[in-house]
């Protein structure tokens, strides 16, 4: 059963554009030319979001393309589908690579096996409220979220993953 995502590259080096749609050709199988834009929050970079759609696992494959490239900042999504869960996937030059599985809202989910954890480990509220935190990819989505809010009303484009 086929899902469907999207990628964002929040900021990428003028230089590395080209590697970046190669990297996302490879996990896609298809060719891929995304529509690059200056970003603003970092005008000597550059920003393209895309939507995709293909077998479920699709994310993990760009994102593991991706990161290859530790300079650029990105997010990859995939919707749930029948039998598995959503994934979201974000990178940041300063942290690497976090993932979280995710719900049909798009909300990261925990599961109870790992909320007993946190909580059996956390010695006080504050060491509880850092590793929900942690958990959830809050300093990821932190040092994103000026990247996503300058990419307001920016192009999408659509790619499906042959085969």
């Amino acid at each position: 059963m086929p899902t469907r995502g999207v990628v964002y590259v929040h900021s990428s080096p003028l230089a590395v554009c080209q590697h970046v749609e190669w990297a996302m050709s490879r996990a896609l199988a298809i060719p891929v030319s995304l529509p690059w834009t200056v970003q603003p929050v970092e005008p000597s970079s550059r920003r393209a979001e895309c939507g995709w759609s293909g077998r479920p696992g699709t994310a993990a494959q760009i994102a593991h393309e991706l990161r290859q490239w530790s300079m650029i900042r990105f997010e990859v999504t995939e919707e749930p589908s029948p039998g598995c869960d959503g994934e979201r996937f974000m990178h940041v030059p300063s942290r690497g690579l976090f993932r979280a599985t995710t719900g049909a809202a798009g909300d990261i989910q925990i599961g109870e096996d790992r909320l007993r954890t946190i909580i059996a480990q956390s010695r006080s509220p504050e060491a509880l409220s850092f590793a929900l935190d942690t958990a959830m990819g809050t300093d990821w989505d932190t040092e994103l979220e000026p990247y996503r809010y300058a990419a307001e009303g920016a192009p999408i484009t659509l790619l499906t993953r042959a085969g």
